[in-house]
């Protein structure tokens, strides 16, 4: 295969970033044939169609996306060595891109993430979600630098990585006024008494709950599942039913949310990692993670 054109590659993810070409000859200053013909020619130099065409309309081929993602990261790693230029110094943004599972709470990642936007080092914090094999795979070709997640990897995984333990919380249980209104009785027996919603049993957590509450011989009337905690969390404060967050957070969801803390427990924890491809940790923002982690858990010694 011939060089790659880098001209025909802009065109492209313009193109594919403004989401037409009439959008991104207005944006190139080009006509609208001039870069057809480019992304035409792009196509036939790499044998691959990135756009799948329905009359007028672009859409993005799956070669196509993943071309898109790639010229992304190299028209920004672009814009970061004019910006240098510009400033006529050797200060470098450090991109830091971290995989999130989706069954983390968002403000929990915020929480753990955060100390890298206050290293000393410039870093620029690219946050991607999805699942945990999705991820790994983006891990595997260094698409991504690290994931966090609550479910460490697994003996024997294709994907050469190690789990670095962050912390682990125990978990609160809150309900809506409405909600709590229905029973008398204390925690735990009053649990029984209450509709549930519940984390989906992609979640980690789901079989941990499931046995504490069969240990507690709390029956649960589950009305609703979900993937998305937030979700859950918007259901429970309008009152659906009983749900459940790392204790971690717990000020936070009141304060949100509105609901109530009906009680506590420890009996059975969550655990947040880093997966790495480092055994021993080198990547400073990495390290500062872990470290304040530590910290926050330990207290001030």
């Amino acid at each position: 295969m011939s060089p790659l054109n880098y001209n025909h590659l802009y065109y492209f993810y313009i193109v594919a970033t403004e989401g037409s070409i009439t959008k991104a000859s207005k944006r190139l200053n080009l006509t609208p044939q001039t870069i057809s013909g480019q992304i035409t020619n792009f196509e036939a130099q790499i044998g691959v169609n990135l756009f799948e065409r329905k009359g007028k309309k672009l859409t993005l081929s799956e070669m196509g996306y993943l071309i898109h993602s790639y010229a992304e990261e190299i028209f920004q790693l672009g814009d970061e060595v004019k910006n240098i230029l510009n400033r006529k110094q050797p200060s470098l943004w450090h991109t830091f891109t971290v995989g999130i599972t989706n069954v983390i709470p968002k403000v929990l990642a915020h929480e753990l993430l955060a100390p890298v936007l206050k290293m000393s080092e410039s870093v620029r914090l690219i946050c991607v979600e999805g699942d945990q094999e999705h991820l790994l795979a983006d891990l595997s070709v260094n698409k991504i630098d690290c994931i966090l997640t609550d479910q460490p990897l697994q003996v024997g995984s294709h994907v050469k990585a190690y789990n670095h333990l962050l912390t682990e919380s125990g978990f609160t249980f809150f309900a809506a006024d409405s909600v709590l209104r229905t029973s008398n009785k204390k925690f735990p027996e009053n649990m029984s008494d209450f509709p549930w919603l519940i984390q989906s049993k992609k979640s980690a957590i789901r079989t941990r709950l499931s046995s504490w509450l069969e240990k507690q011989n709390i029956v649960s009337n589950i009305v609703a599942e979900f993937d998305d905690s937030a979700l859950m969390k918007s259901f429970g404060k309008t009152g659906f039913g009983v749900f459940s967050s790392p204790t971690l957070i717990e000020d936070h969801i009141v304060n949100k949310y509105g609901v109530n803390i009906i009680g506590r427990t420890n009996e059975f924890t969550e655990p947040y990692y880093i997966i790495s491809p480092e055994r021993r940790l080198k990547h400073p923002a990495i390290i500062e993670i872990v470290n304040a982690a530590n910290t926050a858990v330990d207290g001030p010694k």
